[in-house]
Formats: C-alpha cells, sequence, structure tokens
C-alpha cells in the first residue's frame, strides 16, 4: 500500500485540503459529489492549462441540476496522485476554496478525513496506481464519469 497526507486549513470548519504542489490551490472534499467542480474564474482554470472541451453541459450539483462547462487539465496532481487530462467541470458558486475534489476521484482508495489534526489521509492499494484516469464524458446529453487506475 502507498499512503501520503494532505494538509487541511485548521481555521475552516469544512475539509479545504491545500494543493501545495498544484499552484496553491485550495480544493473542498465533497463526498457526496460524482463530479469535480472548478467554482472559481474560468480565467484562472485556463491561467493553470485549462482547455476548453464543451460548453452549457447538464449536470446534477448544489442540490439540483445545473450547467457548467467542461474543461481538461492536461495534468492535475493530489498529494501523490496524477491525473493526466483530467477533467472539471466549471460552475460559478461561492465557496472558500477554488475546487470540488469529487469522492469519484478516490474510487477504490482509501481516504480519511482527519478533522482533529486538519489531514486528509489517502491510502492506495497496492492494486491500484498513483496515476489516474478520470474522464467526463457526453453521452446523449449526460454526463458520465469514469475514474480508473492507468
Amino acid at each position: 500500500m502507498k499512503q501520503f497526507t494532505l494538509y487541511l486549513k485548521d481555521d475552516e470548519r469544512r475539509p479545504i485540503v491545500l494543493l501545495k504542489n498544484f499552484f496553491d490551490l485550495e480544493a473542498m472534499l465533497d463526498t457526496g459529489s460524482m463530479f469535480p467542480v472548478w467554482v472559481a474564474s474560468e480565467e484562472r482554470l485556463k491561467s493553470i492549462g485549462g482547455i476548453l472541451e464543451g460548453t452549457n453541459k447538464p449536470f446534477g450539483g448544489f442540490g439540483g441540476m445545473t450547467m457548467g462547462n467542461l474543461y481538461r487539465i492536461p495534468t492535475f496532481q493530489l498529494g501523490d496522485l496524477i491525473f493526466p487530462d483530467f477533467h472539471i467541470l466549471a460552475h460559478s458558486h461561492r465557496l472558500p476554496c477554488q475546487m470540488l475534489l469529487s469522492a469519484t476521484m478516490f474510487s477504490r482508495m482509501m481516504y480519511e478525513v482527519d478533522d482533529q489534526n486538519h489531514r486528509l489521509n489517502v491510502t492506495v492499494p497496492d492494486t491500484e496506481s498513483l496515476v489516474r484516469n478520470l474522464r467526463i464524458e457526453d453521452q446523449n446529453g449526460r454526463l458520465h464519469i469514469f475514474c480508473t487506475s492507468a
């Protein structure tokens, strides 16, 4: 097994991860989310390499159905996890971070929010790779997400 720890903001009641190795972004873990979502300005997303792949895609989130633009980031790094050609939906929403990390990103892994010590502990079983393939695909107007080990 491989293990790593990400640090959470200690002044926040929600699990907001500090992404020191990825443009010093802050991302909130949303265990109820299917899709990773960029909630800051799309200009900022483009400045870190985001490439627009589709517009006005309907998806379930934020308490109902909403719309977002689909982007691809050539390489996204989350601690020791590497997501080449990472897909993310952009939807402007006021949150104390730039993005939401979805539960699907941790498919077939173990993760623990240690609120007392302000840490997100991630365990990757030997059967999984640190390189993850996460894709959001539009099939007949409905978005589907796939996350597999490389």
